[in-house]
This record gives structure tokens, C-alpha cells and sequence, in this order.
């Protein structure tokens, strides 16, 4: 799959892309299938939900389940990051994001790159984010909502609060918006959330300003999320880095398959060598 022009256009403009429908029912009950035997392996990988019971994100799925490692190098997902970024790219991060129904917790407002600036020394915006619905998205189950343009006006903020929220990885809470930034970016931009059946690709910026608020309805929203980093552009740690599945130490370029990820699964390298 190759973007056209004028999807290329709407994603430079406005920071994010939605992509309807990419993949089959097959395929996304696979990959929930997946996440549903990853939530189940131990380990800090896992972050738990404020009840202490419910998963709130998995990290590194790609490493642990052969799908994932698949989808990763999918055409679909790896040739719009190409376009999109360069020809050499890897994953730099991988996350699924799941909100249980009734009650899966908010997402504070925040630009990604602020994260990896801060925490793992990265030297320029040079990413692309790909989001996996995995869920049908609706108004109700705590869609991701973006300040479409947001990604044109660079960092609003560039620092990290004292108090971390998470110590397994950087919380979104620790470098939100305050509601003075964000007040000031959604009168200049207005707000905008992509939603769409599972299986639709969200190709977006990692500077564009985005949230998400709690689910309180019956439906689940589970996001799995790929991070796509130029291979020119790798982090300068000072001191100890972040866990390996938090952030990528394989940074060889990724090549597409030559078919569907769930056709190929078996036959995956990634899951052997290549990392988050």
C-alpha cells in the first residue's frame, strides 16, 4: 500500500491520517488473540490500571508474539512510514493501549516527542506513530482526539514534572499541557478524533498534541501502537538507558514482507533479533 498525494498532503497539514478498513477481520482477531496471550506473560513490560488488576498498556508485544513481529514489517503499515519518513526506519517503540470498558482511564494531553527528547535523548522529531484499531472506535469508548495542525507549531512544552507517575515509563501525566497551552492550541486548531472500524491505520505526527478521555461505556477500546524512528536519528543516553522494552536497541532498517503479516508470521526474523 502507497499513500497518495494527497494523503501525503493531509498528513503533513494536519499531522495525522486515518486509513479505513487496512486490515481484514482475520487479521484483527489474530492480533487481539495476540494481546490477549500477552497480557498474560509477567513482567515489567505490564502496566497496570489504578485498580491495580486491569492491563493499561503492554509494551514490546512484537518481541513475545509472532503477529505483531509480523505486522511490523507489514507493507501496509512499513511503505506510508517510508513515504512518510525515509527509506530506513525501525521500530523504536511498540505499545498496546487498552481501555477496558467501564472505566478505562484518561490519557493526558501531551506530544509524544517531548517523552523521548526528555528521557531518551533523541535528537529531532524524526518518527512516525502508526495506531492499530483494534477495537471498532466510536465517540463513546474514548477515542484518541487530536489538535489537528498542532505538530506544524513545534514543542509547547520541553520538560518533564518532578513527580513521575510511572516508574516503568514515562507517563503522559508527566508532561502534559497545562489547560493554558492546550486552551491556546484548540482555539488556533480546534479538535478532531478519528474514529473507524477495527483494523483502520492512524499514521501521526510525534509532535501533534493529542489526549484521550476515560471509557465509560460497554465497549473496549484496545490501540496498539508503532513507533517508527530514521535510522539516522538514534538516541544519545548520558546515563543509564531505558528498559529494552521500552525503547529499541536493534536499530537495523526494516524491509517490507513480501505478503501479509498473518501469511508470514511464521517465517519472521524480527521476533528473533530485531527489538521494540
Amino acid at each position: 500500500m502507497l499513500l497518495s498525494k494527497e494523503q501525503l498532503d493531509r498528513y503533513r497539514e494536519d499531522g495525522f491520517l486515518l486509513v479505513e478498513s487496512a486490515l481484514d477481520e482475520r487479521e484483527v482477531t489474530a492480533l487481539r488473540d495476540a494481546f490477549a496471550r500477552d497480557c498474560e506473560v509477567p513482567g515489567p513490560q505490564r502496566v497496570v490500571e489504578e485498580d491495580g488488576t486491569r492491563v493499561r498498556a503492554v509494551y514490546a508485544s512484537h518481541q513475545r508474539q509472532p503477529e505483531f513481529a509480523g505486522l511490523t514489517r507489514d507493507a501496509r503499515v512499513l511503505q506510508p512510514v517510508r513515504q512518510l519518513l525515509t527509506d530506513d526506519v525501525y521500530v523504536y517503540q511498540f505499545k498496546i493501549n487498552a481501555k477496558p470498558a467501564f472505566g478505562g482511564e484518561r490519557w493526558s494531553w501531551h506530544q509524544d516527542y517531548v517523552a523521548w527528547r526528555v528521557a531518551d535523548a533523541l535528537p529531532a522529531p524524526r518518527q512516525v506513530n502508526v495506531g492499530v484499531l483494534l477495537d471498532d472506535v466510536n465517540e463513546f469508548n474514548g477515542p484518541v482526539i487530536f489538535v489537528p495542525g498542532s505538530h506544524r507549531a513545534g514543542l509547547v512544552r520541553d520538560d518533564r514534572s518532578d513527580a513521575a507517575r510511572s516508574e516503568q515509563h514515562l507517563d503522559p501525566d508527566d508532561i502534559a499541557l497545562s489547560p493554558e497551552q492546550l486552551e491556546a492550541m484548540v482555539s488556533s486548531h480546534g479538535m478532531t478524533s478519528p474514529k473507524g472500524p477495527a483494523g483502520s491505520l492512524v499514521f501521526f505526527s510525534p509532535e501533534i498534541v493529542h489526549g484521550s478521555a476515560p471509557n465509560m461505556s460497554p465497549f473496549p477500546r484496545r490501540l496498539l501502537l508503532m513507533t517508527y524512528n530514521d535510522t539516522a536519528n538514534l538516541p544519545s543516553w548520558a546515563g543509564e538507558p531505558r528498559p529494552e522494552y521500552v525503547v529499541c536497541r536493534d536499530t537495523t532498517p526494516l524491509r517490507p514482507l513480501d505478503g501479509p503479516f498473518l501469511d508470514r508470521a511464521g517465517h519472521v526474523p524480527a521476533l528473533e533479533g530485531a527489538a521494540l
